[in-house]
């Protein structure tokens, strides 16, 4: 068996320990820049490939957690948090998949009034943060999701989020809005045949 080099060890020594976590820059705080720190997570993960825990990186960040087939054992000790409400799988939504965007702009696309709460419950899951401030009058505040929105949804980015096409294959669209959705399109193309 070939010895692990020392500056791996370290990495690895350092992610195991985290509390959370770890972007590129945090674990050059921990081991220095004497080796390639791409080439040893590259490392890392291949050891652990297969094993009963596994290194991945969630939007730009690295935690080791065990592989999705064994999330079963430890579901007993496992804290339950709060359950959202419809408003805030909404909310939750409809940020990520507009972020960043500001609650003016999650009200319209709801279509109805928005809770302060229900932001406060998001930002307090860690899912959600505000972003800053749209440059228009009133500068409101905008919202993003958080690195832990990734790691808790399992995606390495937003662009993993499921299309419209994976939405509708499992059967999570509402066939009202789809059939509007078609009533729309049947409009546009006969109005588009008229002008022709």
């Amino acid at each position: 068996m070939t010895p692990i080099p020392d500056f791996e060890r370290g990495v690895e020594a350092t992610l195991f320990a985290a509390d959370k976590p770890m972007s590129l820059a945090d674990l050059t705080i921990y081991v220095g820049e004497q080796g390639d720190l791409k080439v040893a997570l590259v490392a890392i993960q291949a050891r652990h490939a297969g094993s009963g825990i596994e290194l991945v990186e969630r939007g730009g960040r690295w935690h080791f957690q065990t592989p999705a087939d064994l999330a079963y054992l430890l579901r007993p000790e496992r804290e339950e948090p709060r359950k959202l409400t419809r408003a805030g799988m909404e909310v939750l939504a409809i940020i990520a998949y507009h972020e960043p965007v500001s609650r003016a702009e999650i009200e319209a696309i709801r279509g109805v009034q928005t809770a302060k709460g229900t932001l406060d419950v998001l930002m307090e899951a860690g899912w959600v943060r505000p972003a800053g401030r749209r440059e228009v009058p009133g500068r409101p505040l905008i919202y993003k999701t958080t690195p832990d929105f990734l790691t808790h949804f399992g995606l390495q980015s937003r662009r993993d989020l499921p299309g419209i096409d994976d939405l509708r294959a499992a059967g999570l669209l509402d066939p009202v809005d789809e059939a509007f959705e078609q009533l729309d399109l049947e409009s546009e193309l006969e109005t588009g045949s008229d002008n022709d």
